[in-house]
């Protein structure tokens, strides 16, 4: 591929860096290296350069290689509420040191197309902003790429949904919310739509019936005309759609039978976030403060993009630090239990872990796999569970191997098709190596 060729694939200003291509779905991209945002002047200058410039008009800010920069910057792009952090000490977690560092970035794993990998390597393959690594507690692995930095929230994306069928579970174990009760009980607004007859534990386990497309490529998905709602991709000159969240959930209509198989649609989360605000007469961002971000001891503040009525994202809006994304999962890992305080009750936890009904799950690109409460569950070797984001966010916890990896990514492509080919046997290879 000449460089002219290489360049033409890539929505850059003239001066973007020439490097190794890596072709997904017969569209070539910079690779790792060549994509580091660092190495593209973006946003730097007072005012920077036109072509320097990210915006959220015209959704440049989600083009490929533009969105190596835009997933660590994006409250500077839209609107957003803090998530405040504990203000106070908590439970520190440790420096890793260089002999463990060298031990996992030399780790050697085969990816599933039969290719010799090196752990540290194969980061840049998947065009890693970040991630770290817990055995038993322990920072073993911090690393940081691109526009990302220690102290600086990025993006989850679907990871927040796992923050919250995490706190919903724990709400309905304290009797504050009823699994069985039908949405409307609670959201009388949604009478008449896909949740009329839905109950809150099929809402939680993605297993609703409705009229909606989850194609986030498709201008005309039910999943774009979602997002234009909630203003988190732009909308076009006079628009005339639903003006929030809210009055999009409003226009979805059922179709086939709740509770019969798994059908992941991300307006599932917002309508239980709609519920958990309801009932406690908190906003999704105060319940992640109080029940997650202080007793954790989260040490940078996060933040959620909100919709014009200033509605959280539950769906996909979250930004936190690494650090304080690892600190969670760690908390899971130790069953509820962080710093000798029972933050969720380990009988959830233990729910979670357990999974769902496999025989529901028709995903044939996740063999054994089943969905509970937000929560993915491999049923694998490690007993783990996992959160997942688009473009390559990951929160991936294995109790029998002691360890919590916590990884952000801004990948060409937001389907993990692709990156998981590398991603899960490395995971696994690790696994094994600090489980022995």
């Amino acid at each position: 591929m000449t460089r002219s060729e290489l360049a033409s694939n890539e929505a850059t200003s003239q001066s973007a860096p020439v490097g190794a291509a890596l072709v997904f779905e017969d569209t070539a991209y910079l690779d790792g290296v060549a994509s580091d945002p660092r190495k593209f002047g973006w946003m730097q200058g007072f005012p920077p350069p036109t072509n320097k410039q990210i915006t959220f008009e015209g959704g440049r800010y989600m083009n490929f290689p533009e969105i190596r920069w835009s997933l660590s910057h994006m409250r500077e792009l839209v609107p957003t509420v803090s998530v405040g952090h504990a203000g106070g000490v908590g439970l520190s977690l440790n420096e890793p040191s260089p002999a463990d560092t060298a031990a996992v970035e030399a780790l050697a794993f085969t990816d599933m197309n039969g290719r010799s990998r090196r752990f540290g390597d194969a980061l840049l393959d998947t065009y890693t902003d970040g991630i770290m690594i817990l055995h038993r507690g322990r920072v073993v692995f911090e690393r940081y790429f691109g526009a990302l930095e220690r102290k600086m929230p990025h993006a989850c994306f679907s990871v927040t949904k796992s923050y919250a069928g995490t706190l919903t579970a724990a709400l309905v174990h304290e009797g504050m919310l009823d699994e069985g009760k039908l949405i409307p009980h609670y959201l009388p607004e949604l009478r008449r739509t896909a949740w009329e007859d839905a109950t809150l534990r099929q809402v939680m386990d993605m297993q609703i019936g409705m009229d909606y497309s989850e194609d986030e490529a498709d201008d005309q998905s039910s999943s774009s005309i979602y997002m234009r709602a909630c203003r988190t991709r732009p909308r076009p000159a006079n628009y005339d759609g639903p003006q929030s969240s809210c009055d999009f959930l409003r226009t979805v209509r059922k179709e086939g039978e709740h509770g019969k198989l798994f059908s992941y649609k991300s307006v599932n989360t917002q309508v239980m976030a709609w519920v958990m605000s309801r009932v406690t007469g908190c906003s999704f961002a105060q319940l992640l403060h109080e029940r997650l971000w202080s007793p954790l001891g989260c040490e940078d503040d996060g933040y959620l993009v909100i919709d014009p009525a200033g509605m959280p994202s539950a769906s996909g809006g979250l930004y936190a630090s690494l650090r304080d994304l690892t600190r969670f999962g760690e908390m899971i890992r130790r069953d509820g239990e962080w710093n000798n305080r029972q933050i969720i009750p380990a009988s959830v936890i233990e729910d979670i872990r357990r999974g769902g009904d496999r025989a529901k799950f028709t995903y044939k690109s996740m063999p054994g796999y089943s969905y509970r409460s937000m929560w993915w569950v491999p049923h694998d070797e490690f007993g783990a569970i996992e959160a997942y984001g688009i473009y390559g966010q990951r929160l991936y916890i294995a109790p029998k191997a002691e360890m919590v990896i916590a990884l952000f990514a801004s990948r060409p492509l937001a389907t993990s098709a692709f990156s998981d080919l590398i991603t899960v046997p490395q995971m696994l290879e690790l696994g094994r190596f600090l489980r022995g």
